[in-house]
């Protein structure tokens, strides 16, 4: 065992009398729900008969990111069941709700437990899974060891390393090598993650795609859907997307400015964090707006529409003609830029999409998607893409031409991670 994984055990265990009151401050803030506490220490397991892989996807992004490998999972072999795990409550809560029916009877959700050595061991004990399943940066020294001590097998898919972080890891050489020699299969969301990862460790990583450019659109509630569109007719419509603070401060600048050459448009903003609504709310203020929430719908008054729900995005996504991504105007490294495409919207993306570069990338030089790096540059891209419909045109079909390319990866590494169960008969 290497010094940094001894560092780590010893540390879990160092924690773990001070985690449970860490677990109830969260809860009183609503970043836990409190009845299921004894889930981050690993308890209440509730394993069904059968063949059972555990997938973990840390937040929003990550946990839906494996709905597609979810459904090709199933698919490919139908008696099988999944133990998805989260780390957030509205990543808990967004799962639950993208989930087919059929997938619904396969999947159990869990919160995933701490990395504390007696923790990790109690729910590997009591779930037993035949395989694990891992999303873009999850390395835990503890959990790690627990799965190899009972020969599990594991992947890391959509695997992301940024060059901070592979700097980082050099520190402690020993512990990055002895994680990452034990996935089996390592899957990173770039060739220039895949060069990081092999040299720390995962020797065979290898790029086959991004696991998010396969994902579904966002559904939308048609009756929501056309209310919607019926409030808003005619008007022109630029959607600031799953915003993080600063961005709606940029996107409420471009509205102003690009009113001088639509006059009628309506900004929609919808926050990625509905806790921070009041404080959004008190940004647009100014400014004549609607409030999702209080069950209202944009007027012809209204200027703004603030979308301060949860779960949603394919409502606003349909109806925008162009579409900022968040997390790419701030440094917070970007979302998935082809929801938006896989619905028709044309992309309008920030300079930091770090966490989503190689599909930024494929856009921006497909003609899917349009840079913009400050507010000047988003009130005339959002200007010059709402009143030119053959270049929304032109973008919306490049960029569902891009989203198409990446639709065969999810089978792909299905198949590779059911070589390692059993071949049982199908029920």
């Amino acid at each position: 065992m290497s010094l940094g994984a001894v560092a780590g055990r010893l540390a879990g265990q160092a924690l773990a009398p001070l985690l449970p009151f860490w677990l109830r401050l969260r809860a009183r803030r609503g970043k836990e729900i409190a009845d299921r506490l004894p889930e981050r220490r690993g308890l209440h397991a509730d394993r069904p008969e059968g063949p059972l892989i555990w997938l973990h996807g840390a937040s929003v992004g990550e946990s839906l990111s494996l709905i597609p490998l979810m459904a090709a999972l199933v698919e490919q072999r139908p008696e099988l069941y999944l133990l998805v795990t989260t780390g957030t409550v509205t990543s808990a809560t967004l799962l639950q709700q993208r989930l087919t029916p059929a997938l619904r009877e396969r999947v159990m959700h869990r919160f995933v437990p701490l990395d504390v050595p007696r923790w990790a061991a109690a729910f590997l004990d009591g779930w037993q899974p035949d395989a694990a399943v891992f999303v873009e940066s999850e390395l835990w020294p503890n959990i790690s060891a627990a799965l190899a001590e009972r020969n599990i097998p594991s992947a890391l898919v959509n695997a992301r390393l940024s060059p901070r972080s592979a700097k980082a890891w050099r520190w402690a050489p020993g512990l990055a090598r002895q994680m990452l020699g034990r996935y089996r299969l390592v899957v990173a969301q770039s060739e220039e993650d895949a060069v990081r990862l092999r040299a720390l460790g995962a020797v065979d990583a290898a790029f086959w795609g991004h696991l998010k450019a396969a994902a579904e659109p966002p559904p939308a509630d048609p009756v929501a859907l056309a209310a919607l569109r019926g409030a808003i007719g005619g008007r022109p419509v630029f959607l600031a997307g799953s915003t993080h603070a600063g961005e709606e401060v940029a996107a409420l600048s471009a509205h102003r400015a690009a009113r001088a050459a639509l006059p009628d448009l309506l900004t929609v903003i919808v926050p990625r964090h509905p806790q921070r609504a009041e404080e959004v709310a008190a940004l647009v203020a100014p400014l004549p707006f609607a409030r999702r929430t209080a069950g209202m719908l944009p007027a012809p008054e209204h200027e703004v529409y603030l979308a301060d729900t949860m779960g949603e995005m394919g409502l606003f996504f349909r109806t925008a003609g162009v579409a900022l991504v968040g997390a790419t105007l701030v440094p917070k490294g970007g979302h998935n830029p082809l929801e938006p495409a896989r619905l028709g919207c044309p992309i309008l993306l920030g300079p930091h999409t770090e966490h989503v570069e190689a599909m930024a990338a494929a856009l921006v030089e497909g003609g899917g998607a349009l840079r913009v790096a400050d507010v000047a540059a988003l009130a005339e891209a959002v200007t010059d893409v709402l009143t030119n419909p053959d270049r929304a045109r032109a973008m919306a079909v490049a960029a569902a031409k891009i989203a198409a390319d990446a639709s065969h990866l999810p089978g792909r590494l299905a198949a590779a991670i059911l070589d390692w169960l059993p071949q049982l008969p199908p029920r």
